[in-house]
């Protein structure tokens, strides 16, 4: 895929969180035409491509990746130039208590696609055949726990400890097979801790923000001093059109926001900025609450960004610091978004108990 002309882009999971920053990216800000595959679970949302929607450059697909057809005819009808491959189960705690989906959809549904991509590619001319490119964007959590120093490297052994980073691993070992067995013309990426607009309010940051909003308490896992490195959405957005650009085939980027910061950090961070932003009675970190840790959780992720950084020109634009402020601001100001799914979907309640646990607290 060429880095100056424009191209249609076909992206999984589209309507999710990455993936709408993604799109709304790719058209607004570089002029390329994009195909939104999304099958609209529950962690979809449209309204996040609001700004698109009516775009020429933009059209959509209902569609599963795990049906085989319906990937053959969008791939047939629209003809792109290049699949990020997005649409994925993303939520660990979710995956504790019910694998069987992200095991399905996650590497199932990866085959699945990866076949119809083959498919695809057999009946185009050669050109458009060689220039065609696949990104499989993926997780560090495949990676398993680091200890208090180091970094994750592309070369890092995988070690995944949940159903969701185990799933996710197979979906990398299958993108690699496919591309050292048939030749598929595959890149992948596995990326740290994403935060900004448009999250669901099941992940972190946004649960902490809405939650300080409603005074209500702000569930910390164990002692809080996991560590994660967080990555603004925007930045991510950045660095997957890089890849996709200039990455090459059968390689993998880590990318990263090198920032590192404990989850007990995390939340006073957000409590801090509620505290200027959307004053209440009493600091919001007396809302914090500890609760049972969650099973297999992993004490600490960190990417080591300098193949991407040094090979591609990617850096990241946002520190936690501006990154956090952004989002704090962004949730105040976009009720309409978020408060269908706070009201209809999901209230806050803790996810990924297992029956044997006894949790401190019920969000």
């Amino acid at each position: 895929m060429s880095e100056t002309e424009k191209a249609k882009i076909l992206v999984t999971g589209g309507a999710g969180f990455i993936g709408s920053a993604l799109c709304r990216y790719l058209v607004s800000e570089m002029g390329h035409a994009v195909v939104n595959v999304d099958a609209l679970t529950y962690a979809a949302n449209p309204a996040s491509l609001a700004a698109i929607h009516n775009s020429p450059l933009y059209a959509f697909e209902k569609a599963d990746i795990r049906d085989g057809a319906a990937m053959a005819a969008i791939l047939a009808k629209h003809r792109p130039d290049a699949v990020v491959h997005l649409a994925a189960e993303s939520h660990v705690d979710r995956s504790i208590t019910g694998s069987s989906v992200f095991l399905d959809t996650n590497i199932m549904g990866t085959a699945s696609l990866l076949e119809a991509v083959r498919a695809h590619l057999d009946g185009l001319p050669a050109a458009k055949r060689d220039a065609f490119r696949l990104l499989h964007v993926s997780t560090d959590e495949v990676y398993g726990s680091l200890g208090p120093d180091g970094l994750f490297q592309e070369e890092t052994p995988y070690d995944p400890s949940s159903p969701y980073s185990a799933s996710k691993a197979a979906s990398d070992h299958l993108v690699r097979a496919w591309t050292r067995t048939y030749g598929l013309p595959c890149v992948i990426s596995n990326c740290s801790n994403n935060y900004g607009p448009c999250q669901f309010p099941e992940k972190l940051i946004p649960l902490v923000i809405l939650n300080a909003r409603e005074g209500k308490p702000l569930p910390i896992y164990g002692d809080g001093s996991n560590i994660r490195d967080w990555l603004y959405v925007d930045d991510h957005a950045r660095a997957l059109l890089m890849v996709l650009q200039k990455g090459r085939i059968g390689e993998k980027y880590n990318i990263g926001g090198r920032n590192e910061r404990t989850n007990l950090q995390v939340v006073q961070r957000l409590c801090d900025l509620m505290d200027r932003l959307a004053p209440a009675r009493k600091s919001h970190r007396e809302l914090i609450q500890f609760v049972t840790d969650r099973p297999g959780h992993d004490h600490r992720y960190a990417i080591d960004a300098g193949k991407i950084e040094t090979e591609l020109g990617w850096r990241a634009q946002e520190s936690f610091e501006t990154g956090s402020e952004k989002t704090v601001r962004w949730y105040l100001a976009n009720e309409a978004w978020w408060r269908p799914l706070r009201d209809k979907v999901y209230q806050g309640a803790r996810l990924g108990v297992l029956p044997q646990q006894t949790s401190k607290q019920e969000a």
